[in-house]
Order: C-alpha cells, then structure tokens, then sequence
C-alpha cells in the first residue's frame, strides 16, 4: 500500500520547498543589509578617508588599540557572555553621552544663558511645589478649587499679572512673574556655578541612588558628593583645555557622569559583570597610547571632514571651510519644540482612547484614522503646515515653531499608536487588582498603567523623533530658509536643519567638491545621531522586556 504523502490544507509534503524558501528569505534580507552596507561605507570613507592615514599610523592603533581590546573582549566572552555585553554596552554608553552632551552644552552656550535657564527652573519649582502641596491635601479641597490653584499658580509664576491677557487688552503688566523677577536679578553667581547648581543635585541623586542601591545613608552621602565633584570638577578644569566652564559643567553633568556612575554600579553590585569594565578600559588607555605613540613617531592621520571644525563651524561657500553648527543648533531647537507640541497630545490622546474612550463607531473611526495619518507621505504634513499655519494663522514661514508645530503633526499618529500599543500591554489582571483594593479609574491609570508601560511610550516617542530629525520635506513646504548662517536665538526665528544643510549643499552648492566633502560629512554626523537615538530606544525597550 503506498504511502499518502498529501496533507489537505497544505498541499504535497516535502523538505525541497521549505529550504528553497527559507534560503529565498535569507537572499533577501542579505540583499538590504549588503547594498545598505555599502552605501555607508561609501559615504563613510568620503567623510572620514581613512586610507589617508600614514600606514604607521594604522599600525600603531592596531598594536595599541584593536589588539587588546579583541584579547580583552575573548577574555570578558570566557568569563561570561553577559560581562561582555556590559563592556560593549559601556563603550556606547560613553559615546552616546558625550554625543548628547555636546547638544546640551550648544543650547547653553549660544541659545539659552544660565541665568534664564535657572530663572526658569524656579518658575518651574515653586507650581509645582504648591500643586503638590494642593493634592495632598486633594480630600479636604475640591476638584474645582484644586483646578483653578494649580493654574493660577503656574501663570502667575511664568506670566504674572496680567501677563499675556492684559497684553492682549493692552494693560500694563502689574505684578511681574517669578521668572522675569530671577531673570532680572542685577547679581547672579557664575554662570557655571548656576550650571552646576542645577545640574548637580539631580545627577547626583541618580547617581547615589543606583550605586549605594540599599546601603546606609553614609554611603549614599559619599557618592553622591563624588558625583556632584565630578559635575564641579567640569566647570574648574574647563579652562586649563582652553574650554569655557559653562559647556564644561554641561559635558560633565551630561557626558562623563552617567557612564562613570553606570560603570561604578556595576563594579559594586553586579560582580559576575564587572570584568566586562576591562573593556571599555581597555578602549580608553589604547586610544590614548596610541594617540601619544603616533604624535611621537611623526605619522599622520586620516584627513577626515568630519572633525571639531567642521561640527563648530558656520556654512561657506567653499567646501572645505563649511561647517554645520547652525544646523546642528537648529535641529535641537526643532526637536525640544517637536516634543513639547506633540508629546503631550499624542499620550494624552493614547490614554483616554485606551482607558477611557468607549467602544463605538465614533472611536472606531478615529482609530481607522489615525492608521491612516501615520502613513501619509510627510510632504503632505508639510503643505498642511504651510496652509494651517502660515497662509490661515498668518504666521511668518520657517520659523523654528512652525517647523516643529508641522514636524510634530508629522509624528503626532506615531506617537498614539506606540503609547497604544505600549498602554495595551499592560496585563488587564493589573488592572482588576488595583479595582479590587478600590482605587479608582484615576489611581489605576497613574500608579498602574502608566509606569507599566512608561517604558514602552518613551521608546516609540524617541523612535518617532527620529524619523522627525531626519525629514526634510516638511521643512521645505513650509519655507524654512535653506541655509542660515547662525544659530536661531528663539522660537520666532528662522532656523536649518540638518537634513535641510545637507539637501541645500547638494542642490544649491552642487559641485565635486560639495558631493566629496561636506555632504558625506554631515550625512555621517546625521546618521550618527539617528543611530545614537535608536540605540536608547532599543536598550529602553530591551529593558522593559527584561522586566516583564
């Protein structure tokens, strides 16, 4: 009797068309990864040219650099797959850090002075401090009372009275606010000391808080105090490497002591980790002996555009002399606006449409909608800025918050629908336990829900502000200048982009030496931010699956 070898549903059985489509699938993904590869390689060489470099110079850092750190990632793998991924995670920790903390310390340099920054922190502080005081005393004062508090004490401390409603009435202001009264202030301290006064205490808090973990007050006392030095010693020893203290406070507070602290925590609390460290280390001492070693035998290194000139640099004509800091400065003035605009509305509307919308027509509608608006072409986002705002609110075009009032309509559906999916993952027995010890709808979405998923919403708000930081069609619908010459000082100015700077000198400056040197090199610095924000977004999320 032969044997039957057809299945119903699934046709003949054999192996043959499994392999042949398994391998197809591998082709394929082999196929992207390859030519993407090779377009960044392409570029990468343009921007860097790393062949360039005196073959000593490839020698010395091979001996001094690659070597050991290949010896000591094989020794850290021996040891432990998860102490080697502790090193590799500190080496991109460093450089994400210091990358971020060079866009901080641009914004106090030459777009916010301390002494607003601090002012606007205290107009910050004292609402808050009394809204707090209002809801914990929420059983005694009703909703109304606690409303209109929390409001007023928020206008009065940013605006003061009658602030922007008088202006529109044409009344004189009567009583300024908190924040014009500390910005006024005929004495202030050193700038780098109001740096380091508000940037200290938070870093140092964190920084106690994750190495001391549960140790006693004393040690947290100590490392704490460590911190804030290492925050200080930033602003003092600035100027001896020929840097001003403010942007030194910033890179230290921002660049150097998170990973020094991610690197302590773990040589004190995870011992089966720590050897990982020896990598990163080993980073660090090579490059700096190889560095040295190179300088003393005299050989040269690669001629590469994308070096201190080129990021702090204004545009030129001339390529070898154009550099991207306007636009590098624009870009960071657009994403703060994009994310204040468009992150409130977008969780905001994500938890009321999860927790609190009924099931209907109506919310069936939006939710189609909202589908369908995450995938619409982003140039159409940029004629409905360009309509909305500019030809019916009369607004002048390219400013900097029409730029981000447009890229954040842009993002406004993605940012729903990953706090959707984020807020859904939220298992419903959660849920009906915070019910059954009688929180209400309130109290289940504040202390349940949204910590629950507050992981999950900040990886696709970040992911989403990456694909706005590299859009250029929007920016142009709506008239943004094509290059500009300095750093925008407030929202009411026009301001470039990055991927703007590089559309306009491969259009508006075409030419060999354009497409060879100044166009690689801020596509390079481009995508390096895009992969320094996809990488938080993907330790973000792996990070939340390691808790669930």
């Amino acid at each position: 009797m032969a044997t039957n070898n057809e299945i119903e549903g699934f046709g003949r059985v054999s192996r043959t068309a499994g392999t042949l489509f398994r391998y197809l699938l591998l082709a394929a993904t082999l196929f992207g990864l390859v030519f993407v590869t090779i377009l960044l390689v392409y570029v990468a060489n343009d921007a860097i040219q790393p062949l360039t470099a005196d073959p000593g110079w490839h020698l010395t850092f091979f001996l001094t650099l690659v070597l050991p750190t290949l010896a000591v990632g094989v020794y850290a793998n021996r040891c432990g797959i998860e102490a080697l991924r502790t090193g590799v995670f500190t080496i991109g920790f460093v450089v994400v850090a210091l990358m971020f903390s060079g866009g901080a310390a641009m914004i106090f340099v030459d777009i916010v002075e301390p002494l607003t920054w601090l002012a606007f922190l205290v107009a910050l502080a004292v609402p808050t401090a009394v809204t707090m005081a209002v809801v914990s005393y929420d059983h005694r004062i009703s909703f109304v009372t606690q409303f209109v508090v929390t409001v007023a004490a928020f206008y009065l401390s940013l605006f003061g009275v009658p602030g922007p409603l008088g202006s529109l009435a044409g009344v004189s202001t009567v009583v300024p606010s908190l924040f014009g009264f500390v910005a006024g202030l005929p004495f202030a301290p050193p700038p780098w000391l109001m740096m380091a006064g508000t940037f200290g205490p938070p870093v140092a808090y964190v920084g106690s808080r994750y190495v001391a973990a549960d140790r006693d007050r004393r040690t947290h006392v100590l490392v704490g105090a460590g911190v804030l030095a290492v925050v200080l010693a930033g602003g003092a020893l600035a100027p001896f490497a020929g840097v001003d203290p403010v942007p030194g406070v910033v890179v230290a507070a921002v660049g150097l002591a998170p990973p020094l602290v991610y690197a302590a925590g773990t040589a004190v609390n995870r011992p089966t980790e720590r050897v990982g460290l020896l990598v990163p280390a080993t980073v660090v001492v090579g490059s700096l002996v190889g560095a040295v070693a190179a300088d003393v035998a005299g050989f040269a290194g690669p001629q590469s555009w994308v070096d201190w000139t080129f990021l702090t640099n204004s545009h030129s004509s001339t390529a070898a002399e154009a550099g991207f800091y306007p636009a590098i400065g624009g870009s960071i003035l657009l994403m703060l606006t994009v994310a204040v605009l468009a992150f409130p509305v977008g969780i905001g509307a994500a938890v009321y449409l999860e927790e609190y919308a009924p099931n209907n027509r109506f919310t069936r509608i939006i939710d189609v909608n909202i589908s369908n608006l995450a995938g619409v072409p982003s140039v159409v986002y940029g004629l409905l800025g360009l309509g909305l705002f500019v030809t019916y609110l009369d607004q002048p075009p390219g400013t900097v918050l029409l730029g981000g009032a447009t890229l954040g309509l842009l993002i406004l559906p993605i940012v729903i629908i990953s706090a959707r999916e984020a807020i859904r993952a939220v298992p419903e027995e959660t849920r009906a336990a915070s019910y059954g010890m009688g929180a209400t709808k309130w109290q289940t979405v504040k202390n349940v829900v949204l910590p629950r998923s507050f992981s999950g919403i900040l990886t696709g708000t970040i992911l989403a502000l990456g694909r706005a930081i590299g859009e250029t069609a929007p920016l142009i619908m709506i008239g943004a200048p094509n290059v500009k010459y300095s750093l925008p000082a407030g929202l009411s100015e026009a301001a470039s982009a990055m991927p703007l700077q590089v559309y306009a000198w491969s259009s508006l400056y075409a030419g060999d030496d354009f497409y060879q040197k100044a166009v690689p090199a801020g596509v390079v610095v481009l995508v390096a931010i895009l992969l320094a924000m996809n990488s938080i977004a993907i330790v973000l999320r792996n990070k939340y699956q390691s808790t669930e």
